[in-house]
């Protein structure tokens, strides 16, 4: 494609990078064949083909506008068009950019200013969202519907602490899921001990920056990210051989740590290791002998793969043949490749088109009556959740002897 940035933002290096993935694009618009937000509204500009337009006539010169703004925020970030795009299109690096941009050229309406600001200042941080979330679940029954569905019920945690092992694992614990799901990982620590690995949980270190990256607050997320590579690098450099991230969206940006951090020169090299280091829970366990492993009684099985899974992370079918290879019976599920609709904040920022694609999402899970769903994000299980019957659990749940389905 061609573009005529204006000189003073290509002389920067977003603008730079801006231009060169806007170059890649050939226009051809498969991206929109797949795009969740394109198939509801049917309109161009909320495909990714219209957005990638929208953002090159902004940095041609064209004043930012409110209507622009609203057709970038509808933007999931699921990332389905760089599945298919011929041209490799960096989609979501030219998005976030776009975002950022308008944020620097415009003020958004108080409300809207409130509540982002509001989730950056609160999910992040256990310390704020923990108490918060309990006194929510408390009064959960007096609630209206609206806000019951932003409220999963408590769950009792089964703790076991690691077994110390020659072999380690980094394993953070994040900021939202020790409170939501504590289980996910206190059954990966069960599994992982009985594979014979050591899980380390490093007692500083928090979210991995993706609210605040998300939420066009760049520089607030690298503060995430160098507070959790000073973290993790004593543990590196004692010879741990990765970090898990048992919550596929934050493994995503763990992945990009690399990116994000590429000219900060006292962190360049640190963040290019950790993203190299960063592995999702099914990359570590296809490679281990299974067999240790005692599996729950194998039962029908819808998996939702979370799009930070298959579209971010490229493990498109990983953790299926694992689970399938385990001995369980995973349930055909139309449209397998969608999004559910959570996309970190877009379920509360978006809830119309969130509710949406959840609804569409589930009644492709539940089609064929499996016995339950399992994903490997925490978001997409919280949110689905939310609006079934169904049990909704991340799939390592599936190995551990402590619960029983």
């Amino acid at each position: 494609m061609e573009t005529k940035i204006l000189q003073h933002i290509l002389e920067t290096k977003k603008g730079k990078e801006a231009d060169s993935i806007l170059r890649s694009c050939v226009h051809c618009g498969f991206c929109n064949a797949t795009c969740p937000t394109y198939q509801i509204q049917n309109d161009e500009l909320d495909g990714p083909r219209g957005r990638i337009y929208q953002i090159k006539l902004m940095l041609e010169g064209q004043e930012p506008s409110r209507e622009v703004q609203k057709h970038l925020d509808r933007c999931l970030l699921c990332l389905n068009c760089t599945t298919t795009c011929p041209s490799g299109v960096k989609y979501n690096h030219l998005v976030e950019i776009g975002k950022e941009f308008i944020e620097e050229h415009m003020q958004r309406p108080l409300q809207e200013r409130f509540i982002r600001w509001s989730l950056r200042k609160v999910l992040p941080f256990p310390n704020r969202f923990a108490p918060l979330m309990k006194a929510g679940q408390f009064f959960r029954p007096l609630l209206p519907s609206v806000l019951k569905d932003k409220i999963p019920l408590p769950v009792k945690a089964i703790l076991t602490p690691s077994v110390i092992h020659a072999r380690k694992i980094i394993l953070p614990k994040g900021c939202v899921q020790p409170t939501l799901t504590p289980n996910t990982d206190a059954a990966a620590i069960r599994v992982f001990n009985q594979l014979h690995i050591e899980a380390l949980v490093p007692e500083s270190g928090g979210c991995c920056g993706a609210v605040s990256q998300h939420l066009s607050a760049p520089e607030e997320a690298k503060r995430f990210m160098k507070n959790n590579i000073d973290s993790w690098w004593p543990l590196i450099e004692e010879g741990a051989e990765a970090i898990l991230i048992t919550a596929s969206g934050c493994g995503l940006m763990v992945k990009d740590y690399g990116h994000h951090l590429k000219d900060d020169p006292s962190y360049s090299r640190k963040a290019k290791k950790v993203s190299a280091l960063c592995k999702d829970l099914c990359e570590i366990l296809t490679v281990e002998d299974l067999l240790k492993l005692e599996t729950n009684t194998p039962k029908k099985i819808a998996f939702h793969a979370p799009c930070t899974l298959q579209h971010g992370q490229k493990l498109l079918g990983k953790t299926e043949a694992l689970l399938r290879g385990a001995g369980f019976e995973l349930v055909p599920v139309k449209d397998a490749h969608s999004c559910c609709g959570s996309a970190g904040t877009y379920s509360v920022l978006q809830p119309k088109l969130a509710g949406q694609l959840r609804l569409n999402k589930l009644q492709a899970l539940v089609e064929n009556e499996p016995t339950l769903i399992a994903t490997a994000n925490i978001g997409c299980q919280t949110h689905l959740q939310s609006a079934t019957d169904y049990s909704v659990i991340h799939w390592i749940e599936l190995f551990d002897q402590e619960k029983i389905w």
